[in-house]
């Protein structure tokens, strides 16, 4: 990839350790004699990455969410540092951006284009989503029915507590939780899981990336609320479907050239067979 010139830092002070790990990276930075700027302030002025080649997040996964639509809109690769505890987003470690941060401003990485949810509840509202869309209802946790339609085709109603639409890179948060399927992050689909169905089949279903999702609240008297990566609300009209696409936008992520999905996977949750050795292979 072309060497960094300009650099965004976007540092969430809450993270231990987060300001000091900044001040080492910064510091890489300007011996390379890159400009840079650096912000702890959420969230992001829209307009604050244009003209920037990177943007190097040091925070945890929610810091790189909140940074994701302006990415998204400027196309700016988002570098993220992982100072929080799981880190799927952030794919550099601390130790590995110290050691690694000077090659990485010379070019030293590789882009993802991870896909987006484009939601929205009613004119003029709408919003990106790097991980999921979440909708329930507005006021306590009580059981809605929703009714879901594909293309305008009728896929089924749901009574539950809610629905997640996730993109694949977000199979890994609170769709993985609600059991949802893990999806590899370069998939073109997007999954929808049920929360707590009350029903005896709950499964997720997959659709592909044109796919146009609707859904309709058919519970009276209840108001629904839209959660956008568990971090921005949209209001829902009353009578308004929520409709949800795979947006023509896509979030730049910052790799090193070596990275492993599944490596990440196990690592993150400790996934594995458990076994003291590997398998002898038969013959």
């Amino acid at each position: 990839m072309k060497p960094i010139r300009k650099l965004a830092f976007v540092i969430n002070e809450e993270k231990a350790g987060a300001r000091e790990l900044a001040a080492v990276l910064m510091g890489c930075a300007r011996q390379a004699g890159i400009k840079l700027k650096h912000t702890s302030r959420f969230p992001l002025p829209r307009g604050y990455l244009a003209g920037f080649d990177a943007c190097c997040v040091i925070g945890g996964d929610g810091t790189l969410l909140g940074v994701a639509r302006e990415s998204v809109r400027a196309q700016v690769p988002i570098i993220g540092v992982n100072r929080g505890s799981l880190g799927f987003l952030t794919t550099f470690s601390a130790d590995e951006a110290r050691a690694h941060f000077g090659e990485l401003l010379r070019g030293g990485y590789r882009i993802a284009h991870r896909s987006m949810l484009d939601c929205s509840t009613g004119p003029g509202s709408h919003d990106l989503a790097l991980n999921d869309v979440l909708i329930k209802d507005a006021v306590n946790s009580r059981l809605v029915r929703l009714e879901v339609f594909a293309d305008g085709e009728l896929v089924t109603d749901y009574y539950c507590d809610g629905l997640i639409f996730s993109t694949p890179t977000g199979s890994t948060a609170y769709n993985l939780s609600a059991g949802g399927p893990l999806i590899h992050p370069g998939a073109e689909v997007v999954v929808m899981t049920p929360i707590c169905p009350h029903t005896l089949s709950n499964r997720s279903i997959i659709f592909r990336q044109g796919t146009r999702l609707k859904v309709f609240n058919r519970s009276p008297g209840s108001r629904l609320l839209v959660a956008m990566d568990g971090q921005r609300n949209l209001k829902v009209g009353v009578g308004s479907p929520i409709e949800i696409t795979v947006s023509r936008h896509t979030l730049p992520l910052a790799q090193q050239p070596d990275y492993s999905h599944f490596a990440v996977v196990r690592t993150k949750l400790k996934w594995s067979g458990g076994a003291a050795e590997a398998p002898k292979s038969r013959t």
